[in-house]
């Protein structure tokens, strides 16, 4: 695992390359899902099925046979073991809790002229959620893409997951039971999001896909960008996590927050940025003492390896700076006040706040999405919420008296822009 600190002369290179990374821009990977997506748009169905029993095996002989029904969704649910239910429909209870505190409600205000504006906010009508699939699957992603949904006030929620072999993790229907998703279909890929943007004879068309994939699924999403909306392209987990040698640290806690996004996969990536140089050297024997049991270590050590980093900074003012510069997806402040460290946060998907909260818990049950901006996209955009599947209209009243100044005041500016048909169309209503 590597090791920089602040005081090198290449640092600002170092830290450059450390970060650079392209999900889905390979010319191979994007020809190969454009033809995909054509393929679908074309002719529907036949092409879903065909192209989910050759890439998942998938034993259906007929699009009836990849949709699974409520009935199938609560008989999974039903037969969790008691402890692993109770764990899901807490998960389940506290994002749909944190995400009411989200709705917008929509506006309006009369000016002093007497003209009435506000905003009309209006859910959507109908989204597709992706979902990793197979035995290795994601329960949690079901959570965190279809009850802000459903929050928002979406009527029909479509879910899309991969079966490998026919093979789904029961966790992953109980889910969609509990967070109350209309239609299922076992299919995933590029062939999955086209399925959702374009409609076929059996799969709905939706206006927004939200949920990560793999970098098919990424290229497709770019791709279908414009026919529907989505949330975000989603690259590699990310963690930082920063301290600053204080007392009460423990380097196998901080060690294993790191890993616990670098056994991911191997293009995950783990970031540790302290002030202590001692903090440093126990966190590396830390993981290595880690890595010689965990039972993903492989791939842990390869994301290590391949992304990760070590770094020393010189004090609290540069170690903000570069969790500003990282803008990481997932960010830990391991250290005795972490609110006065919030103001100089200005880039970053989550911040975990103290030693005793760890990313883990935020994956699962705090309550905040874990469908967040990741390769620096912090910078610019949000976790996933209540407010990607809602949408706003402006509402604009002018009373007879009201238009007038706002009329002339328009004529003038489309006169400016040489619009005559703008301008006379406002002059109209004054003169």
């Amino acid at each position: 695992m590597r090791q920089l600190s602040t005081q090198d002369a290449d640092f600002d290179s170092q830290l450059t390359e450390l970060l650079a990374f392209e999900t889905v821009n390979d010319a191979d990977l994007l020809t190969t899902v454009d033809d995909i997506i054509a393929q679908v748009r074309h002719q529907g169905d036949s092409v879903v099925l065909a192209l989910t029993q050759q890439f998942d095996q998938h034993p259906a002989t007929t699009m009836q046979e990849l949709e699974l029904s409520k009935e199938a969704l609560a008989e999974a649910f039903e037969q969790l073991d008691d402890t692993v239910k109770i764990a899901l429909s807490t998960a389940a209870a506290r994002v749909q809790s944190f995400h009411e505190r989200q709705v917008q409600d929509s506006w309006q205000y009369e000016d002093a002229l007497g003209n009435r504006l506000g905003q009309k906010i209006t859910p959507l009508d109908r989204v597709g959620i992706y979902v990793p699939g197979g035995l290795a699957s994601y329960p949690s992603s079901v959570l965190m893409n279809a009850i802000p949904a459903k929050v928002a006030g979406v009527s029909d929620v479509i879910m899309v997951v991969p079966a490998p072999n026919g093979v789904l993790n029961p966790l992953v229907l109980a889910a969609a039971h509990l967070a109350q998703v209309d239609r299922v279909f076992t299919i995933g890929g590029a062939q999955a999001v086209a399925a959702l943007a374009y409609g076929t004879e059996t799969i709905p068309a939706v206006d927004k896909i939200t949920g990560p994939g793999n970098k098919y699924v990424a290229a497709a999403k770019r791709a279908v960008f414009g026919q529907v909306g989505i949330d975000m392209i989603a690259g590699p987990s990310e963690v930082l996590v920063y301290a600053e040698g204080q007392a009460q640290d423990r380097a196998d806690w901080l060690a294993m927050d790191l890993l616990s996004q670098a056994e991911h996969d191997r293009i995950a990536q783990a970031i540790f940025v302290t002030t202590s140089r001692e903090q440093l050297d126990a966190v590396a024997a830390e993981i290595e003492k880690a890595l010689s049991e965990l039972p993903k270590a492989d791939i842990a050590r390869d994301s290590l390896q391949n992304r990760g980093a070590l770094i020393l900074v010189k004090d609290r003012a540069e170690g903000m700076a570069v969790i500003n510069r990282v803008a990481p997806e997932h960010l830990e402040l391991s250290v005795d006040e972490p609110d006065a460290l919030l103001a100089n946060i200005r880039h970053a998907g989550a911040i975990f706040m103290g030693r005793h909260t760890p990313e883990a818990i935020g994956d699962y049950c705090a309550g905040p999405n874990h469908v967040l901006p990741t390769s620096g996209t912090a910078r610019f955009s949000s976790p996933l919420g209540v407010y990607d599947f809602q949408k706003k209209s402006s509402i604009i009243y002018c009373s007879e008296a009201g238009s007038k100044p706002l009329a002339e005041t328009a004529d003038i500016l489309a006169q400016r822009e040489d619009l005559e048909a703008h301008a006379r169309s406002a002059r109209y209503r004054y003169q």
